[in-house]
């Protein structure tokens, strides 16, 4: 559909600058973007009927492994913490290949697609048996969400000091060669662009500080974001202390790593002055609180972060870690969570909302995106409001209290990826017993 109209919205959350919140209201569509917003606008040759519904920006996705979809509740790592809970599936990844960076890169994508999820990054950091991130970049367009893939690193293997097994790891001038070939081949800095690269060592204690600055420069030559991991546990403290001699946001900064193109995941453990540099730099954060809970983390000082003025975004993390991927109820968990740290007032149903939506699209660069209104691309996801998960709510709008885990619809560039709660550019089932028939055979 390239001109339709969405029809009698009941509530729209626009998550614009002045945060308006609409009713009844019409949506018009035009090539891609949000050409109008008014009541009683005129039909378009198609017509998507919101009575009854609630529509959002699409959710907005900051920190993903999508590969680990293929190890989902591997036992020996269903109760270790991040150090031990790597080494526990590290083999079982180094067994992977194409077909399964493909396939698990699809269900991944679809789950995120159901929670109303229209934009997501991915941090792929291992590349075994020929897999290569154009098998992830495939995925992602046959299926049709805007993808913001990372090229991922790791370096420093067992022999040298690290944490992963020595076949995991890559020589560091290879991987250089690889960014440059990815962002050449499809990174899009275009405005509406449905693809861009970005270039992401893995952790402090997989690559080493010359690898860390290197990619930096690179990435800015290239003029593409920077991404790793940062402050994620009391063991990744402690790792560098230990062999860096300072904390992780000093290390950050020291190699290049802040700034407005840069975003870190997790900092679970960032300190005040971290959370200053972070703010002063408008280096963003990619909260995954789901993750932070499973592996025993900690709890993020989101509070902190956005008062400070800290651009933060939402992210599933990968879901060998969560064990799952929906986006909507990541931000119900993360309002959750600072609720528990610092008070009911700490974080409304409606900042969260905004931090998954508006917020993410700013920690990936993405000024087009995350919000509904004029001009802006048209990804948009309509929620259910008559089901029984709002039944008896006084505000739908606050649908992190009570509303619907799952999309009606999804629109993506004004396409439509879901529809009455089904995936329409891809078989679904079909995803899904590839994608058990994967697991069964690395499990075996």
């Amino acid at each position: 559909m390239s001109d339709f109209l969405i029809r009698n919205a009941r509530t729209v959350l626009t998550m614009d600058d002045d945060s308006r919140e609409l009713t009844d209201v019409d949506i018009h569509v035009r090539d891609g973007v949000i050409a109008e917003i008014g009541r009683d606008l005129p039909a378009g040759p198609e017509v998507i009927e919101a009575s009854g519904c609630v529509v959002t920006p699409g959710l907005v996705n900051t920190h993903h492994h999508l590969y680990q979809s293929l190890t989902r509740a591997v036992p020996g790592g269903q109760d270790a913490l991040l150090f031990g809970w790597l080494q526990t599936l590290y083999p079982i990844w180094a067994r992977f290949g194409p077909e399964e960076i493909y396939t698990s890169t699809l269900t991944g994508l679809a789950e995120l697609a159901l929670s109303g999820c229209t934009l997501t990054s991915d941090h792929l950091y291992l590349y075994p048996n020929g897999a290569r991130l154009d098998d992830s970049i495939a995925a992602a367009r046959d299926i049709g969400l805007r993808f913001h893939p990372t090229r991922g690193a790791m370096s420093i293997g067992e022999s040298d000091g690290g944490l992963p097994p020595d076949s995991l790891v890559e020589k560091e001038a290879a991987i250089l060669e690889d960014c440059i070939r990815v962002i050449d081949a499809f990174h899009d800095p275009s405005d509406g662009a449905m693809l861009r690269v970005g270039v992401a060592p893995c952790s402090p204690f997989s690559v080493s500080r010359e690898l860390m600055r290197d990619a930096a420069r690179l990435a800015r030559d290239k003029g593409v974001m920077l991404h790793t991991h940062l402050a994620e546990n009391d063991e990744d403290i402690a790792y560098s202390l230990e062999k860096f001699g300072c904390r992780p946001g000093q290390y950050a900064e020291d190699l290049g790593w802040t700034g407005d193109d840069v975003w870190h995941a997790h900092c679970v453990k960032l300190d005040t002055q971290e959370i200053d540099l972070f703010a002063r730099t408008r280096t963003g954060v990619a909260h995954c609180p789901c993750s932070n809970c499973r592996l025993g983390s900690g709890i993020a000082p989101v509070r902190a972060m956005r008062d400070a003025g800290v651009r933060v975004g939402l992210g599933v993390d990968g879901s060998a870690s969560n064990d799952t991927g929906n986006l909507v109820a990541e931000a119900r968990q993360a309002m959750l969570l600072q609720r528990v740290s610092r008070g009911a007032d700490a974080m409304s149903a409606r900042e969260a909302l905004w931090i998954a939506t508006r917020g993410g699209a700013q920690v990936l660069g993405r000024d087009d995106c995350g919000q509904v209104a004029v001009g802006k691309r048209a990804d948009l996801a309509l929620w259910d409001v008559t089901g029984i998960d709002s039944a008896g709510s006084w505000d739908p709008a606050a649908m992190l209290l009570a509303g619907p885990m799952k999309v009606r619809h999804l629109l993506v560039e004004g396409r439509q990826i879901v529809r009455d709660g089904a995936i329409l550019s891809i078989d679904l089932p079909k995803t899904v017993s590839a994608q058990n028939r994967l697991a069964h055979r690395l499990a075996n």
